[in-house]
């Protein structure tokens, strides 16, 4: 058989391991092959049940996952990694319609691949998954405060009025980029390849991620003080919330 083409693509760091969890032979088969050509090392499970137990044994770098499993279906075994372990996930699937591509990204998501797609350009997704993943050396005093937030790079540590923040990496990333442009409006495409790194994808990924920090740091996410919305834009965050004047304003505009 010949290998796959894969000139061009980075090449990984030293033993970084991702598992395969799709009941599909053929579609794993394809997707292990251009893994493993790209010098990745590459394990595989073909149900959802399997899967989570090779994901919890065997700690990967990252899980590619197909949606529609038997025993267990993708969304349940995303929801169980993401709240198991820090390890990114690739949802692929054949259901292409905007809600599933929502639910795979509620469900933690961190790329979403629809079926039939290019092997070369889930090469290029894992490599940018991974990139995004991996902290980067940062120094040790690099804190920035805005308004009520305060971030700390280092220790990858968010703290809003003081009190800290739970956020999932990419949570971490967009709410660094928000502050780090306060007062800004930024557009989806622009946040895509900012915070995820990525030149082309569903800009739904965006909303999500938007729509999950505005349930951390909004007392009202249906009425956001900080991450609003620019209508034909995208967003802004702006850092000093509104006045008490300013929100009952807003309040009987959105009520027109």
């Amino acid at each position: 058989m010949t290998p796959p083409q894969t000139t061009g693509l980075p090449r990984p760091d030293a033993a970084q391991r991702i598992l395969v969890i799709d009941d599909d032979p053929t579609v794993s088969e394809i997707v292990c092959r251009y893994l493993r050509a790209a010098g990745f090392t590459v394990a595989q499970a073909t149900d959802g049940l399997s899967g989570l137990h090779q994901a919890e044994t065997e700690r990967p770098d990252l899980v590619v996952l197909d949606r529609m499993l038997p025993l267990l279906d993708g969304i349940e075994v995303c929801v169980r990694i993401k709240a198991g372990w820090s390890i990114p996930v690739i949802m692929l699937t054949a259901l292409d319609q905007e809600e599933d591509r929502i639910d795979g990204l509620e469900a933690g998501a961190d790329d979403y691949l629809a079926k039939p797609f290019s092997p070369r350009e889930l090469v290029l997704r894992v490599h940018s998954v991974l990139r995004r993943s991996t902290p980067q050396p940062t120094a040790p005093a690099d804190t920035v405060t805005c308004g009520p937030f305060s971030l700390d790079r280092a220790a990858h540590e968010v703290r809003m009025f003081d009190q800290p923040l739970v956020l999932t990496a990419r949570e971490f990333d967009l709410l660094a980029h928000l502050i780090a442009h306060p007062h800004q409006a930024l557009g989806r495409e622009d946040l895509l390849k900012s915070v995820w790194g990525w030149d082309f994808g569903d800009l739904s990924t965006v909303t999500v991620h938007v729509r999950r920090l505005r349930e951390k740091i909004e007392a009202d996410p249906t009425r956001p003080q900080f991450l609003n919305t620019v209508w034909g834009v995208g967003y802004r965050f702006d850092p000093e919330p509104l006045s008490l004047a300013r929100q009952a304003e807003r309040g009987l505009e959105a009520e027109r």
